[in-house]
């Protein structure tokens, strides 16, 4: 399951957003710094209007949508690499996610302290990578130095020290580990350290409602920062999200498009992060169940198929697959089959987007 950590300095919109997005968290989202002591964790269904058009032609009993873990870790602060506020623990639970949301806020309220005295995102998301940037210095250096020993006899402790040596290099300069480079032998050698500044980040711009179509000058600076480090922005308004939990689906629709913007915040998210870490969904369908999957863009058919069970993987023998467009347009798989749509595809076959697959194994 796709992991996210959603990070920010206290008081620009974590918890609340947290809450609106996993509605029945029990996050507290109050005016005061470090409300969120653990780091809470709530399980969303990825929204996905293609299900209930697979399901009804399929007769579906039951419709399972693929999910997203949002992880909302408390406020950091300046320092916390150091262990100021309560940094230690919550770089920990950092380096345990795929992806970083990073709210900053981009909005003025008199009623909500800054932490830092006044609207600057920019500064506050320089605030942030800095942390994580030192934090990541301080473990790359502890592994380097149990390397030591290693390196006269182990190439492979060689490799992880070369790579090391490249990421400390641009981290001391202050980039990030995800600005480095790394070839297949010594990806996973670094992998295993969870370097903060290895995650691809997607900068959550937190506006007032006026400001949600539109945007504003805050929203701006934080786009040039995100194009400058290849990272993905949404714009969201954690308050409007808050209030679009309280309200049905006609009403949710109807205030959305009174604000001027066609999906609420959570799926600009998850499509954001979608693109982001090149992931593709595709489909099951049966009477039993129509189900979503996620894998990596790339992926073959068996290894789609072992994302459902291992066994899957290794006694493949073919998928039947069409893709979703067709498949509505015929109505049936059986109406697809007889146009030529439904296709019997090997072991090379990559997955495409949408595609409605069913698998073919041995046991």
């Amino acid at each position: 399951m796709l992991k996210a950590g959603i990070v920010g300095l206290p008081n620009v919109g974590k918890s609340t957003l947290f809450n609106a997005l996993v509605a029945n968290a029990q996050a507290q989202a109050a005016n005061f710094p470090f409300c969120t002591i653990e780091p809470n964790v709530g399980v969303v269904a990825v929204p996905d209007p293609r299900l209930a058009k697979l399901s009804a032609i399929s007769g579906s009993k039951e419709l399972i949508p693929t999910r997203v873990e949002f992880v909302d870790i408390a406020g950091l602060v300046k320092g916390a690499s150091q262990g100021e506020g309560l940094g230690n623990k919550f770089l920990a639970n950092i380096r345990e996610v795929d992806a970083i949301v990073h709210v900053v806020r981009c909005f003025e309220d008199d009623d909500v302290i800054h932490v830092s005295g006044s609207v600057d995102p920019a500064r506050d998301a320089e605030v942030i990578n800095l942390e994580l940037g030192l934090a990541d210095l301080a473990q790359i250096e502890k592994r380097r130095d149990r390397l030591k020993k290693q390196l006269r006899t182990s190439k492979e402790a060689q490799l992880e020290d070369t790579a090391l040596g490249r990421i400390q290099a641009e981290l001391e300069a202050g980039g990030a580990a995800r600005n480095i480079a790394l070839n297949e032998e010594e990806e996973p050698l670094v992998r295993l350290l969870g370097l903060m500044t290895a995650k691809p980040i997607i900068y959550a711009t937190n506006v007032s409602e006026d400001d949600l179509a539109g945007g504003n000058g805050w929203v701006e600076q934080v786009a040039e920062l995100a194009a400058k480090e290849g990272a993905e922005t949404v714009r969201i308004s954690a308050q409007v999200e808050a209030e679009l939990v309280e309200l049905g689906d006609e009403e949710r629709d109807a205030y959305l498009e009174g604000l001027g913007v066609s999906e609420g915040g959570l799926q600009s998210l998850i499509a954001a992060t979608y693109r982001l870490l090149g992931l593709r969904t595709y489909f099951t369908t049966g009477e039993k169940e129509t189900r979503a999957w996620t894998i990596h863009a790339g992926m073959t058919a068996p290894q789609a198929a072992g994302v459902i069970h291992t066994d899957f993987e290794r006694g493949f023998i073919r998928a039947q697959t069409v893709s979703y467009a067709q498949l509505l347009e015929a109505g049936s798989l059986a109406e697809a089959r007889n146009r030529g749509w439904l296709r019997s595809e090997g072991k090379e076959y990559v997955v495409a987007e949408g595609d409605v697959m069913e698998f073919l194994f041995n046991v």
